[in-house]
């Protein structure tokens, strides 16, 4: 499958389209257009390009994640897939944008639950679901196995991880379950992460300081 990453909102969060090349079934990963104009370019994407979107799919439910999907679900009413643990985010995301001074409308809740070794089709292209929580509760990475590729969230960035210190959070379970769930991927797959540059398997496990 192809991916396109968008950086969106003020949190600079990483938005990603994935599709089928054959049929053209798009999905729309970790929603954070934050204003119009974000909203816009994703438009213009998938217009330009003729995707059909048909999923909505969350790693997780932490505010600069989700500021994109009540739009989504006007202009495409598509389902929406979350991991049950995650709810609470959404409960939490209004009080969250007030803290924060951050504009928000509140995101409708999943339609459609996400479960471990779930597999999500997209066209003819398939997403194995993998729970990899510790950055939050319910966090669930994407793995498109043909394409030698994962979306992972806040779970692992480029010579980093996710942070541990919000609520839902817990250090020594994501050391644990990035060791389980991310580091037995093969170590050439890249990792396309929810905030700066993608990464490798190999580069992390080499390189990533908290795993020295």
């Amino acid at each position: 499958m192809k991916l396109k990453r968008f950086t969106f909102n003020p949190l600079q969060e990483n938005t990603y389209l994935i599709w089928c090349e054959e049929t053209l079934a798009c999905a729309i990963v970790d929603a954070g257009m934050y204003d119009s104009c974000e909203q816009q370019q994703v438009q213009d994407f998938i217009d330009t390009h003729l995707l059909k979107p048909t999923l909505l799919l969350g790693t997780h439910a932490h505010i600069d994640h989700i500021f994109g999907n009540w739009w989504l679900k006007q202009m495409y009413n598509l389902p929406y897939y979350l991991h049950p643990a995650d709810i609470v985010m959404i409960d939490r995301s209004e009080n969250m944008a007030t803290l924060w001074n951050l504009q928000y409308t509140p995101s409708p809740f999943p339609s459609n639950s996400l479960a471990h070794d779930e597999v999500v089709r997209i066209g003819n292209g398939e997403l194995q679901v993998r729970f990899v929580p510790g950055h939050a509760p319910g966090h669930v990475i994407f793995v498109d196995i043909a394409g030698e590729q994962a979306l992972v969230g806040d779970t692992i960035f480029k010579g980093s991880i996710g942070r541990t210190d919000l609520p839902g959070g817990n250090h020594d379970q994501l050391l644990q379950n990035i060791d389980s769930q991310i580091f037995t991927l093969p170590e050439h797959f890249t990792l396309h992460s929810g905030h700066g540059p993608s990464t490798t398997v190999a580069f992390e496990k080499a390189c990533n300081p908290f795993f020295k």
